[in-house]
């Protein structure tokens, strides 16, 4: 049985982003597909990583746990809004705190590369905005994308990464809320 590892890195629990957790667990329970879900905005942690790498900073309980959930899940589905061209802070801060060294990767040393340690596994981003998705693609080059998907998921070694863009949220109907909806829960019955 697939493992899948829901990520909500929005701050607020009445958002669209938990409505498209909800979609994307329902369609993956009716395919029986294991989940378990880290929502970021719960998680009671520092999201300050005050020393960088310098100095180890002692992390939270609820960060080691998503160090385990990672750790156990084939499948990470990341779902946040894009502000600013980038993730909220919250879900940087996270970010920042669990994709430690020693956990996600490894330096090698004397060089400049590094060893992925989360190899293996697939991961869906799903991710809102306010502006048309063209427009976000073409004018900023997805930046928030690209962070993502290479700077951060394929450094620490998941290689297969697909990315659903949903926009523009702000000044949209119900109906294409709805029609998304549905949409992430056959996502979720995929488990893609």
């Amino acid at each position: 049985m697939k493992k899948t590892l829901i990520i909500n890195g929005h701050p607020d629990a009445e958002s669209f982003s938990f409505a498209i957790s909800e979609a994307y667990k329902k369609g993956a329970r009716e395919s029986n597909i294991e989940i378990k879900e880290i929502n970021i905005r719960e998680l009671n942690f520092s999201p300050n990583l005050q020393f960088g790498y310098r100095k180890r900073t002692e992390l939270e309980p609820d960060l080691l746990d998503a160090q385990e959930k990672l750790k156990w899940a084939d499948h990470l589905v990341w779902i946040y809004p894009i502000w600013w061209s980038s993730v909220p802070a919250i879900m940087k801060g996270f970010l920042d705190r669990v994709l430690l060294p020693g956990f996600a990767f490894s330096k090698r040393e004397k060089s400049l590369l590094w060893d992925p340690h989360l190899r293996g596994k697939t991961a869906r981003i799903i991710c809102t905005m306010d502006q048309p998705t063209w427009y976000y693609r073409l004018v900023y080059r997805g930046p928030s994308h690209n962070a993502m998907k290479r700077g951060t998921l394929k450094f620490i070694g998941v290689k297969k990464v697909k990315i659903t863009a949903i926009g523009p949220i702000r000044l949209s109907k119900e109906d294409f809320r709805l029609k998304w909806l549905k949409k992430i829960e056959k996502l979720g019955q995929m488990n893609k």
